[in-house]
Formats: C-alpha cells, sequence, structure tokens
C-alpha cells in the first residue's frame, strides 16, 4: 500500500496567481525572449524558490552595474521605460504571471534595452534567497496588492519583517521606492516605515511623484476612480534622495 503524500503546508503569501494562458503576442515574446528569463528551483510550490538556489547576476547580464529591482511589476510599463532612460544599471524583475512577464519582455524589445532579467517566482522569496545582501541599488514595491479586508492585511507585503529584508539587500544610502493608491495602505506603510531603525525617510512625509515612473493602466484606473496616488522613498542611512 502507497504511503500517504505529505500535505504541502500553503505559505501566505501577498498576491493572487492567475491563470498562466498567453496570447499569441505573448507566447511570440515568450518564446522569442526566453533568454532574458532566468530559470530557478522551486521548492514544492510553482512561485517559490528553493533555498539553495543562487543566480550569478554578473554572468546573467555580462557585466558588472548598480542593481534595480522590482518586485510584482504587471506587465513591466515601468521597468521598460526606466532601463531604456537608464542604460547603465540592470533591472531584475520578479513577476508570478507568466503571461505578465512575457508582455514585459515584449515592452523591453521593443523599447530596446537588453539590461532587464526577469525571474517568474514570489519577489519576496527571490528577493531573500537569489539577492546578496548590500547589493541593490533601488527597490521598488509600486501598487502592491492592498488585500482590502481587515482580516487579510497579513498578506500585505510591506510589513516590519519585510522592511528587514530590504534593509538588509539595500547597498549603501541605496533606495526603496513605493507607491499605492489605497489610503490606509499608505498610512499602514507611514507607520511602519517611518519607525524602522534602519530606514530614513527621504522627505518630510510623502514623497513626489517620481519622474521616471510612467503612469500604467492601473495608476489610471486608480485616478479615475478619484483615489490619491501616494509615493514613498526610503533609503539606508541618513541623507536625504535627490
Amino acid at each position: 500500500m502507497d504511503e500517504p503524500r505529505p500535505r504541502v503546508q500553503r505559505e501566505v503569501v501577498s498576491f493572487v496567481r492567475r491563470s498562466a494562458r498567453m496570447n499569441p503576442s505573448q507566447a511570440k515574446a515568450w518564446s522569442e525572449r526566453q533568454h532574458w528569463v532566468v530559470p530557478v528551483p522551486p521548492r514544492e510550490t510553482s512561485t517559490s524558490v528553493a533555498a539553495d538556489a543562487h543566480v550569478d547576476w554578473v554572468a546573467a547580464f555580462g557585466r558588472e552595474a548598480p542593481l534595480v529591482v522590482e518586485l510584482g511589476g504587471g506587465t513591466g510599463d515601468v521597468i521598460a521605460a526606466v532601463a531604456a532612460r537608464h542604460p547603465e544599471r540592470d533591472f531584475i524583475g520578479f513577476e508570478v504571471f507568466e503571461p505578465a512577464v512575457a508582455s514585459t519582455l515584449s515592452k523591453c524589445a521593443r523599447a530596446g534595452v537588453t539590461n532587464v532579467r526577469m525571474v517568474v517566482a514570489d519577489g519576496v522569496d527571490g528577493l531573500g534567497t537569489l539577492i546578496d545582501d548590500g547589493t541593490v541599488a533601488e527597490l521598488w514595491t509600486f501598487f502592491p496588492d492592498p488585500w482590502h479586508k481587515k482580516r487579510h492585511h497579513k498578506r500585505r507585503l510591506v510589513s516590519t519583517g519585510f522592511a528587514d529584508l530590504v534593509a538588509a539587500k539595500l547597498a549603501p544610502h541605496g533606495r526603496w521606492r513605493l507607491a499605492t493608491d489605497w489610503a490606509d495602505y499608505a498610512e499602514a506603510m507611514r507607520e511602519t516605515l517611518d519607525d524602522h531603525p534602519r530606514l530614513v525617510n527621504c522627505h518630510d512625509g510623502w514623497a513626489p511623484r517620481w519622474q521616471d515612473r510612467p503612469r500604467t493602466k492601473y495608476e489610471q484606473k486608480g485616478g479615475d476612480a478619484g483615489r490619491t496616488i501616494y509615493d514613498l522613498c526610503y533609503r539606508l542611512g541618513e541623507g536625504g534622495c535627490a
């Protein structure tokens, strides 16, 4: 008689996994730009990252340059645009939704950038496992899932524990840029991060809208619904942000 299979404990994550069906243009981009997707071994779940996984980012990009990391970048509007403006930097995007990764690859190709690499994995897992401490020039968490219901707030990405992880990964004076269009989440971010012992708010309160960030369809939708866009910027150590 077969032994019963052990039950996999489902982890609390800050995202919802969507259908992985691609449209024809996404499938074409996925096929043609697969070399921009960095494969990593998972644990039990497909979006996790194995504890012993490792990526040589210098080899992955073919050079050594300041690293920018985006968690949950959706269809790549921001990373493609900013990577085109800053060819001197290398950009790593973590996204669990494969069609969104394919769209990102397509936008990067159209923008003529080659300094972007994508990982299909949970960003928190990937940041903790695949990125060395003290190496991230900038980290982006733009419009993370707000998890509106109070009982789901434990799923929100921005927490003291996650801030500890970010602080460990940031290079000296590295920046963490955040944005949300939900007021209660914005206030919770401020409360959590203003009190963090290793992070300093770059501004006296909310940050001005970062001029390099293009206005995405998601952001426009929030604005059309009458929601205020809140930007924040923190850095490791003391001093202001340019």
